[in-house]
């Protein structure tokens, strides 16, 4: 580690510090990718303090807290633990004892470092979760403990929304605002019309149907749903989601009816952005479409939403209503196209400092 004894001298100041001045790390740049979060366990209380965490953030639900914290506290954190340990167990990682959402972001961590490499060596890689461990903050610390003057900050989601993007980015801040010597901080915009994303979703999915044993009749491109209350406020959401199933459908040269929009995970009473991923592949199934395939396209890395809701309980939809073959296309993830994908979007965003 540098220390400050050995910056180099500039107008006005000395060549030497004292040599009792404290030790400075400088010089580094920070990239610190984030994702949603993840529970450290799937038993009742590490999934209830995730749960906690993650539907108390007022960007996730905007319900006034008056009417929100009795039923967060008294109905949600009391059902819901146990159903949804449920579903995250059907997917754990038992090797290293985590979910596969915290090994993806990792090894994405670990690749963006090592396509650095020797060419930038001033730039630090590190990864954290916005709910749940590594934390902002902590990931934040470790960084400027290093000499990051400088930090990048990447929410993994290609298309913005408030309760993804905005929520990382007011972790950040919040973070920042409790160190004495904050690092400049630039924030990741939404990528969901780059073509690099756009290509790189083509190539998995040319390559993925190419290798099933059936031609899906429909793609499906499935995005975690909104509250429709949250379009109508503002958020552009919707209309990004709708852009990249856009380009994607021209990449792979194929019609709407090929490749179908629809979006998954509500959550409460309210209306959510439609149509809805679950009820459009059993109407399909119905209507007699035998083979189906369905994408993730705003998940970067496959999660519970993506292994258990798609891969199994959809599955299971399609075929008790009369469909045949079903194949859940993985995200691309450390893939070399997601990867691509993710140092495109990292160099472009460094642009001035590197």
């Amino acid at each position: 580690m540098l220390d400050s004894a050995s910056r180099p001298a500039f107008a006005g100041a000395p060549a030497k510090l004292p040599a009792d001045h404290p030790t400075v790390a400088f010089g580094k740049i920070g990239v610190l990718l984030v994702n949603l979060g993840t529970p450290d366990a799937t038993d009742y209380w590490s999934m209830r303090r995730y749960l906690k965490e993650f539907l108390s953030d007022r960007r996730v639900i905007e319900v006034p807290r008056l009417i929100w914290w009795p039923i967060l506290n008294l109905i949600v954190l009391t059902k819901r633990p146990k159903p949804s340990g449920e579903a995250y167990d059907l997917i754990w990682n038992r090797e290293l004892d985590e979910s596969p959402l915290h090994t993806i972001t990792r090894a994405q961590a670990e690749k963006l470092a090592g396509s650095f490499g020797a060419s930038h060596p001033q730039i630090v890689v590190d990864w954290a979760m916005r709910y749940g461990n590594p934390s902002i903050a902590s990931r934040m610390e470790a960084l400027t403990k290093q000499g990051c003057e400088r930090i990048l900050i990447f929410p993994l989601y290609p298309q913005y929304a408030a309760a993804t993007t905005a929520t990382v980015n007011d972790k950040a801040f919040e973070a920042a605002m409790a160190m004495r010597w904050q690092p400049a901080l630039r924030t990741v915009p939404a990528y969901h019309d780059d073509p690099v994303y756009i290509e790189a979703l083509a190539a998995s999915v040319n390559t993925h149907v190419a290798a099933l044993p059936f031609e899906p009749e429909v793609v499906i491109a499935s995005f975690h749903g909104l509250p429709k209350e949250y379009f109508d406020k503002g958020d552009p959401y919707h209309c990004h989601c709708q852009k990249t199933t856009r380009l994607l459908r021209e990449a792979l040269g194929w019609d709407d009816k090929k490749l179908v929009l629809t979006f998954q995970s509500r959550f409460g009473k309210a209306e959510w952005l439609q149509p809805y991923t679950d009820k459009t592949v059993e109407q399909m199934a119905c209507d007699g479409v035998k083979r189906m395939a369905i994408v993730t396209p705003g998940f970067v890395s496959d999660c519970v939403e993506t292994l258990e809701e798609i891969a199994e309980q959809n599955k299971e939809f399609f075929l008790e209503n009369g469909g045949e073959d079903f194949a859940a296309i993985p995200c691309l993830n450390d893939s070399e196209e997601g990867m691509r994908v993710i140092e495109a979007v990292v160099k472009r965003e460094l642009a001035g400092w590197i």
